[in-house]
C-alpha cells in the first residue's frame, strides 16, 4: 500500500477518506511505569515501535491466525494506536489478557490485538491514557544508521504516550514497504531501529525526499500534520542477524 501523503487511500491522512466508512478499530498498547522506576523516554518509544512490529509479524496475526481478522479489519480502516500506562496490579491484569509483552533496555510495553473503538476490555479501558510522559536521563546516543530510523518532527511537543503511538505508526509504514524476505530478516535480527527527534534542517530534507511519512489526524494533543519520517527501512536486508537481539518478547 502506498503511504505517500498525496495518495487518498493512505490510512494516515487527516482528510476524510473511504477508510472512515469502515468499522473502526484501535491497536492498544500499555507501557509499564512503576513508581520510582520509569523507563527512559527513548527506550519506551523504541520499544513501542518494536511492539507494533512484533504484533504484525506474529503467527497469530497472519493467514488464519486467531488475531488475523482483527488485524485485517484494523488495517482496512484508519490506523489508530492508543498507549495507556499501568503499574503494579494494573500491569499484572493487563499481562493476563491475550497479547505480547516486548522488553527494550528497561521499558516494557504490552501490545494487544486490535479492538473496536468502543470495545476495549475493561482492564485496559480503566487505564490512564492522558499525561503519559517520560524523560531521558541523558541525551540519546546517535542513531545507528545500519538500521531504520524513525525521525520525529522537532516542532511538535508530544507526550511520551502520543510519541509512542507515532513511532508505532512509523514502524508500521516501514513494515509495509518491505518484501517478505526483508520482513523476515528484520524480525530475525530482533527488529533493531532508532527513534530520534530530527533537527529542523534535517526534518525539512526528510519530508521532501519521498520517504514514508506519518500524517497525524489531529484528534489528540497536536494539530493535523506530519509527525514521523521513516528513513533507512531498506537497510534491514543487510542486518547481521546472529549478533543483534535488542529486545525480547513473550
Amino acid at each position: 500500500m502506498s503511504i505517500d501523503p498525496s495518495v487518498s487511500d493512505s490510512p494516515f491522512r487527516d482528510e476524510p477518506t473511504a477508510r472512515d466508512v469502515a468499522p473502526q478499530f484501535v491497536l492498544p498498547l500499555v507501557v509499564r511505569i512503576e513508581r520510582g522506576a520509569p523507563p527512559a523516554r527513548t527506550d519506551a518509544l523504541e520499544t513501542a515501535a518494536r511492539a507494533v512490529l512484533v504484533m504484525l509479524s506474529d503467527v497469530r496475526s497472519v493467514e488464519d491466525g486467531e488475531w488475523a481478522q482483527a488485524i485485517r479489519d484494523w488495517q482496512d480502516a484508519r490506523i489508530r494506536k492508543v498507549v495507556r500506562r499501568a503499574r503494579g496490579a494494573e500491569w499484572r491484569r493487563a499481562e493476563a489478557l491475550p497479547g505480547i509483552t516486548v522488553t527494550g533496555k528497561a521499558a516494557e510495553v504490552r501490545v494487544f490485538p486490535p479492538v473496536p473503538l468502543d470495545g476495549w476490555p475493561k482492564d485496559l479501558a480503566r487505564l490512564q491514557v492522558s499525561g503519559t510522559d517520560l524523560e531521558d536521563p541523558e541525551p540519546p546516543v546517535e542513531a545507528d544508521l545500519s538500521a531504520p530510523v524513525l525521525w520525529l518532527n522537532p516542532d511538535l511537543d508530544m507526550s511520551a504516550g502520543k510519541a509512542m503511538a507515532q513511532a508505532g505508526h512509523g514502524a508500521q509504514l516501514a513494515w509495509w514497504e518491505l518484501s517478505d524476505e526483508e520482513r523476515a530478516a528484520w524480525r530475525d535480527a530482533g527488529f533493531p531501529l532508532a527513534v530520534r527527534a530530527a533537527d529542523p534542517a534535517r526534518w525539512s530534507e526528510l519530508i521532501t525526499s519521498g520517504l514514508p511519512l506519518v500524517r497525524d489526524a489531529g484528534f489528540t494533543e497536536i494539530a493535523p500534520g506530519l509527525t514521523v519520517a521513516v528513513e533507512g527501512y531498506e537497510r534491514v536486508s543487510a542486518l547481521s542477524q546472529p549478533a543483534r537481539r535488542p529486545l525480547t518478547w513473550h
